[in-house]
């Protein structure tokens, strides 16, 4: 199954190739007329630089309507859709949670209590580059992540509060979300 991610990017890619192919027809177009166009005529024989085409309706109610669309689905990825956010399971005193790295983190969200010891499991799909290392500043870690393999990285918060951890590069993010032990047993 295609990720939402990658979906996106396709359909930008796409877009970007279109747009390209039809600047490139344009130039072409005009470059040809122009070379066709003998120098010696007559500005009664030479053609009007402007010609207004005429499309049909549904045409342009189309693009209008896709455009919109495609700004809408813009909007909603970069501003309102929520981050995948995921508890992490206690096991022997351990807070533990497995995190797949493949074209970005998920989840990208990670709520752990304060005071435990956690352990969080990368398994790296992705081959970029960028997604080689993760790094987790406020705890100075910064660990290689193995292609296809689990790479566990382990530290204990101390304080409550939010944890960006970051690919090598700084593109993909995520954050551990550190609760205070009230919170995060139900009783706050």
């Amino acid at each position: 199954m295609v990720s939402k991610k990658k979906m996106v990017a396709r359909l930008a890619g796409l877009g970007i190739v279109l747009s390209l192919a039809a600047s490139a027809t344009l130039l072409t177009a005009k470059d040809d007329a122009n070379a066709q166009m003998p120098m010696d005529m007559t500005e009664a024989e030479q053609p009007q630089p402007f010609r207004r085409l005429e499309q049909p309706l549904g045409l342009k109610i189309g693009v209008v309507v896709g455009g919109a669309a495609l700004i809408g689905l813009e909007l909603w990825w970069f501003l309102f859709s929520k981050k995948q956010s995921q508890k992490a399971e206690a096991k022997q005193g351990v807070q533990e949670l497995t995190i797949t790295v493949d074209g970005g983190y998920e989840p990208s969200q990670v709520v752990v209590s304060v005071g435990q010891p956690v352990r969080l499991n990368f398994f790296r799909k992705d081959p970029s580059s960028c997604l080689e290392t993760v790094v987790l500043p406020a705890f100075h870690i910064a660990q290689n992540l193995s292609l296809n393999q689990v790479t566990t990285v382990e530290f204990t918060p101390e304080k409550p509060g939010q944890y960006p951890f970051t690919c090598g590069m700084n593109m993909f993010r995520g954050v551990v979300e550190v609760e205070a032990m009230a919170v995060a047993n139900g009783k706050g």
